[in-house]
């Protein structure tokens, strides 16, 4: 089935959950309207369709190519990158002073979700890119923005992150690459980088590694890491590109999804860098990119999401199979009406809608973050920091959740290739993985977010939450059954909050045990969360009789999650209070 873009929801996000009058009103975004975002994004949308998610089965069958020397992509991908940047595509939320568009991040992160819905392969390169363009927007000196973001945010030239290696994995401090300072200015860059998402392919002009090393005489561990720009090719002093640079694609990975999506081996060999910001901070400049990936890697899971759940219930719908349950026909009925199926499908949406909400929610907090007033800025930061691990980890591991739930519903055709939905099974399965697995975030979320502010931003969250409780309780009775669960939750969330913050000064071990499961229950409420504010928003609009059907299912959906899904927040309380005994058992051997 064909994949379409849904503009309405996203819109509605934009418009009452994204705090689009707060970012709308920063002085860099006070020219745009909602007209300007819906028009861009129906544009858009339709791009995404007709064009990207015809790519989709392509890519998985094909698979990126290495040839021994360069990485070739599958054929019909090299038109649709040339459209997609010839269109402009690639610049949709970035400055207009280096060749964007200027409009927000909630529009942009409404763009990925399409484009990644449409195609994950395809929308992994031009998500670097603007990973790429976000770090060097904020740690770049004047010339290296005027050199390299304005190719990068057209998409003419491409941009990847390199900080893995064979012996380090995640633990960065273990990174060895190497950087020699040159008479020049540059540097010397050697070494060997791996899992580096586009890290060769022949669909830009060019290709701008931001690349983590040592210099002499660094400090050990991550205190000593520096970040440095390695293009593919050199670019002259008038933007042209020169000499390639000595950075070799060694071999890319076989993968079990995501295929058309090259994970190349780099080899630096001397190859010519040059120095963002100061050395030693190279960590601290590499997290402004690795949180924008991070946020729309969770946006991916969104997206990959949606498609599973567009093909489940079309085929829901057609396929007809077994008498139902309450005798209501003597024939076989569309599966649509079991009511197994039912719960599968409801629970895929509300997971889907529900993750979309609270990801443009985070756009918001981020946007006032970077462009506010100093002291909101400070305010939505810690918002922002808080929020992005939710989006990343429990988007991402729903992902896995509602694309298996997919396979499921179409029975056993789901297990077949040729039906289409175990690529989606297989392509999730990466999310929960990339720029940080779920225990890096859920560490970060406890070690870093929480335990740093001693639990403020947490308590200030958890009184958001309970200002949309309030609002659900002057509601019809759905709202007041939304409400309560919600507010359960929340007391949970509370509870857990507490004891983590308690536990993690006498026993980190049993603290950071619970870290996964407080991810996981948090970013169940803050689902939660948006979708009751969002039920709260659809009964207005249903009193004053303004698009019935749509807010009629808005507010469905917000009672489905409230009943089904946000109650298993019960069980991640107790695996946060009385799981760690049991996990450190002398008894227990691995």
């Amino acid at each position: 089935m064909t994949y379409q873009a849904p503009i309405r929801d996203i819109m509605f996000n934009i418009e009452h959950l994204s705090g689009w009058p707060q970012v709308t009103s920063l002085g860099v975004y006070s020219d745009i309207d909602q007209t300007d975002a819906q028009a861009a994004l129906e544009g858009f949308g339709r791009f995404c369709e007709d064009v990207i998610a015809p790519l989709s089965t392509i890519g998985d069958e094909t698979g990126a190519q290495f040839n021994g020397t360069q990485v070739v992509m599958p054929q019909p991908y090299e038109q649709a990158y040339g459209q997609f940047v010839e269109m402009g595509w690639q610049s949709l939320s970035h400055p207009t002073e280096f060749g964007g568009m200027g409009l927000p991040r909630v529009v942009g992160a409404a763009a990925t979700e399409m484009l990644n819905a449409a195609d994950m392969s395809f929308g992994l390169c031009p998500l670097l890119t603007d990973g790429a363009s976000h770090a060097l927007l904020i740690t770049g000196s004047e010339d290296q923005k005027k050199r390299y973001l304005e190719p990068l945010i057209t998409g003419q030239w491409s941009g990847t992150m390199n900080l893995t290696e064979p012996q380090a994995g995640s633990d960065l401090g273990r990174v060895r690459t190497k950087a020699e300072p040159q008479s020049d200015g540059s540097f010397a860059v050697s070494g060997t980088k791996i899992f580096i998402t586009f890290g060769e392919h022949d669909l830009s002009e060019n290709i701008v590694h931001l690349v983590l090393a040592r210099t002499p005489g660094a400090p050990a561990g991550p205190k000593g890491l520096s970040l440095f720009i390695v293009p593919k090719y050199l670019v002259q002093d008038d933007g042209s590109l020169g000499d390639r640079n000595a950075v070799t694609c060694v071999s890319i990975e076989h993968k079990l999804g995501v295929r058309a999506s090259p994970t190349a081996v780099l080899d630096y060999d001397k190859a010519k860098g040059f120095l963002i910001g100061e050395e030693n901070r190279g960590l601290e400049y590499m997290f402004v990119m690795m949180t924008s990936a991070r946020f729309s890697v969770g946006v991916q899971g969104i997206a990959v999401s949606d498609r599973a759940y567009q093909h489940a219930v079309t085929y829901a719908q057609e396929r007809q199979q077994s008498r139902p349950v309450d005798g209501s026909s003597k024939d076989a009925v569309p599966i649509v009406q079991h009511p197994d199926v039912r719960r599968m499908l409801l629970r895929m949406r509300a997971l889907t809608e529900g993750g979309r909400a609270l990801a443009a929610t985070t756009a918001g907090w981020l946007d006032i973050a970077h462009n506010g007033v100093e002291d909101y800025r400070r305010d939505a930061d810690a918002m922002a920091e808080f929020l992005v691990p939710l989006v990343k980890g429990y988007c991402t591991e729903r992902s896995v959740e509602v694309t298996s739930l997919g396979v499921q519903v179409h029975g056993g055709m789901g297990f077949i290739e040729e039906t289409g939905v175990a690529q989606f099974y297989r392509d999730s399965r990466i999310l929960p993985i990339y720029e940080g697995t779920t225990a890096i975030q859920a560490n970060d979320l406890l070690g870093r977010k929480v335990m740093r502010d001693n639990g403020d931003t947490a308590r200030r969250f958890s009184g958001m939450v309970q200002e949309t409780v309030e609002e659900l309780r002057k509601g019809s009775a759905k709202a007041k059954g939304i409400a309560d669960r919600l507010s359960e939750a929340r007391d949970l969330f509370e509870t857990s909050l507490a004891w983590l913050l308690d536990t993690a000064r006498r026993d980190p071990n049993a603290a950071f045990a619970g870290g996964v499961p407080f991810l996981m229950l948090s970013g169940n409420l803050a689902t939660a969360w948006q979708l009751g504010r969002s039920a709260v928003i659809a009964e207005a609009k249903l009193a004053q009789g303004e698009d019935v059907e749509f807010m009629s299912q808005k507010v469905a959906t917000a009672q489905f999650y409230a009943h089904h899904i946000l109650v298993e927040c019960h069980a991640e309380c107790a695996r946060i209070l009385q799981g760690s005994p049991s996990l450190f058992d002398d008894g227990i051997q691995l």
